[in-house]
């Protein structure tokens, strides 16, 4: 362990092969350089000095020929002034014999002499021209064999693993720095103690499991959950993507595999982390043709993780949010043993987290982290970690030294609806509109028992295309929504839509959202919450990629499914009566309220309740005590949802 942690620490520890290796091939290509410009010069030589037999007969008679020196295959002719050919050495081939050549050179009085074939010159050139070539294949074919047995591969190291080793044995993380899965670590915490203490477990006969599948949506904190295993352990740490085993070169992928578990039988007991697995462990499926290389991934990986001994203290994790795709074979006991499930956090969680990525961020006394976990149900780590950055951020630009609950609130507006739109200018006629839609929306909820009570109202347009919006307060953390809850959530989603008929007689462009959300909540109430008295408790859709966009595929019949889109309408028709219904009865709170938000842009819900109580005639009610974490709480906390009803452009 020592050693290798050495070596991976001394940056210059590998030069000496590397510089071996980059010598050979300077050489290689040296020699193929010479010898290719030998062969060329000789080539050019020859081609630019020979004249045929029948020119040299033409230069013979007509006296222009000094000597001729006579070889066995050729002859050297050695000219005077001889016009286009100039003079010097020529070349001829001799097609003539010998002796009626010597009668012709001794008419025309011509010098001549026969030269000895130097046969070892010859010799030499023609085993250096036979042997060279094969030196540099058989150099370069060793080369790339040595690469290969490196795991290196072809293509300057295709088949090696391309995991990232934190071989110090520490990744800087811990148990603490993740907040709000304490369920996900104390599951977790069992593999860390064993590899701390095996011999405890294994006096028992209990054996470390092979592998766990973190499971969650996405920025729930799985990769982080991995590291804080491998740092608390204090065991090295191999992490790399289910995509970086896949290449175009079918067999890389099970090549990076083979080097990765060997690389890490080599520093165990240690942790290998795969993150996005499904990348290469999907379902293995013949039916569309199927991918050779992702199935030979898929098949090498599952092969390792049946052939290595857990009692060494090799672990794998892996992460997903589609485990539905994943082969049976990658989850069977044996080869991932646990499936750990890291879901978004609930309010206890979210105070956590937000207490984790605060704890380096200056607060003033204003702050109330509970109040902030409540308003943002539904959010995961890294949304709360961004609500914290932005928040600093704003109190920067305001001129702070410390960030403030207007910051922090801010900060969520400004990561769920986008930031404001100052030089967005509204006619009076779109402010109108505006206005009387956001105040329909936010006054059919205060005239539902069964609705959340508003926090705010506003008819600033945001970039992330809303000309305004209305924020609601969750009373309490839910899990759960009743029919009556969903029902009312139908009404105040078409409230907005109701109140610009009721007041413009006509209908514009901006309920378009409303529509998709409360569309898609009716559809959910017939098809799979079993809300419809005609299809009574069918189950007519199924959630696939539940951790991702939770999208519902229908599991009926065409028929059946037009009924369905008949209920759905049915529904929304009754719901859309019932807003306008509770708007034209409360017409003056509606003009009054409207008038009041176009002249102020934006107002709370304590100004929003105020009068409508005025012209409802009601007292103001005394404030509840709000409970967190066992205790009591007097004051009353802002707090949004995520929830929100638009209007867009």
């Amino acid at each position: 362990m020592d050693q290798n942690q050495n070596r991976n620490q001394d940056p210059n520890n590998n030069k000496g092969p590397k510089n071996k290796q980059s010598l050979l091939v300077l050489l290689i290509c040296i020699m193929v350089s010479l010898f290719g410009m030998n062969m060329l010069s000789r080539m050019t030589s020859n081609v630019s000095s020979e004249i045929s037999y029948s020119e040299f007969i033409q230069l013979l008679d007509k006296g222009q020929v000094e000597s001729v020196v006579i070889n066995s295959d050729d002859l050297k002719v050695t000219l005077k002034n001889s016009g286009k050919l100039g003079n010097g050495t020529k070349t001829v081939i001799a097609t003539e014999d010998e002796n009626e050549l010597t009668k012709r050179l001794d008419e025309a009085n011509v010098e001549f002499k026969r030269e000895k074939p130097n046969m070892a010159g010859e010799l030499l050139y023609a085993i250096l021209s036979f042997v060279v070539p094969v030196v540099l294949m058989f150099a370069l074919i060793s080369l790339f064999f040595r690469r290969m047995n490196k795991g290196g591969g072809m293509m300057g190291g295709v088949g090696k693993s391309k995991a990232k080793a934190y071989v110090q044995k520490e990744t800087g993380v811990t148990f603490k720095d993740v907040a709000g899965q304490d369920e996900a670590k104390e599951s977790l915490q069992e593999v860390v103690d064993f590899l701390h203490n095996p011999g405890k477990y294994t006096e028992i006969g209990a054996k470390l499991p092979k592998g766990a599948l973190l499971v969650g949506p996405p920025g729930t904190g799985k990769t982080l959950l991995a590291k804080a295993v491998a740092g608390e352990a204090h065991v090295p740490f191999f992490s790399l993507s289910g995509s970086d085993f896949v290449e175009m070169f079918v067999g890389v992928g099970a090549s990076r595999v083979r080097d990765l578990f060997e690389e890490a039988k080599k520093n165990a007991p240690c942790i290998i982390f795969i993150d996005e697995v499904d990348a290469i462990g999907k379902t293995r499926d013949s039916r569309f043709g199927g991918n050779d290389e992702r199935e030979q991934t898929l098949n090498q990986l599952l092969a390792e993780m049946d052939g290595f001994d857990t009692s060494k203290g090799l672990l794998i994790l892996a992460a997903t949010n589609r485990p539905e795709v994943l082969d049976p074979a990658l989850l069977r006991p044996g080869r991932f043993d646990r499936r750990v499930i890291v879901d978004r956090p609930d309010l206890k969680g979210r105070v956590s987290i937000l207490k984790v990525h605060a704890k380096n961020v200056s607060l003033d006394e204003t702050v109330d982290l509970e109040g902030i976990a409540l308003a943002t149900s539904g959010a995961v780590g890294s949304d709360l970690a961004n609500m914290i950055n932005e928040a600093a951020i704003l109190a920067v630009k305001n001129g702070r030294k410390a960030v403030s609950q207007k910051d922090l609130l801010e900060a969520v507006e400004v990561v769920l609806v986008g930031k404001e739109k100052k030089d967005r200018i509204l006619s009076m006629e779109e402010r109108r509109i505006v206005s009387y839609h956001e105040v329909g929306h936010a006054l059919v909820s205060a005239l539902q028992k069964d609705s959340e009570p508003v926090q705010k109202i506003t008819i600033v347009p945001r970039t992330m295309g809303a000309l305004g919006y209305v924020m609601h307060v969750p009373e309490e953390e839910k899990y759960l929504n009743t029919k009556k809850e969903l029902e009312a959530m139908l009404v105040g989603y078409l409230g907005g839509r109701a109140a610009e008929e009721i007041v413009f007689d006509t209908v514009t462009t901006g309920a378009a959202n409303d529509i998709e959300q409360a569309t898609k909540v009716a559809r959910a109430m017939i098809t799979q919450y079993g809300m419809s008295e005609r299809f009574g408790l069918m189950g007519l859709a199924e959630t696939q990629n539940q951790y991702l966009d939770g999208r519902a595929v229908m599991n009926c019949g065409d028929s059946t499914a037009t009924e369905i889109d008949h209920e759905v309408m049915k529904l929304l028709k009754y719901s859309y009566d019932e807003a306008k219904r509770l708007l034209s009865e409360n017409r003056e709170a509606l003009d009054k309220i409207a008038e009041f938000l176009i002249e102020r842009e934006t107002i709370t819900g304590k100004e929003f309740m105020k009068i409508f109580r005025e012209i409802k005639g009601e007292s103001e009610p005394k404030e509840k005590p709000r409970i967190v974490e066992n205790k009591v709480e007097e004051k009353e906390t802002p707090k949004v949802v995520l929830a929100k009803n638009e209007l867009n452009d």
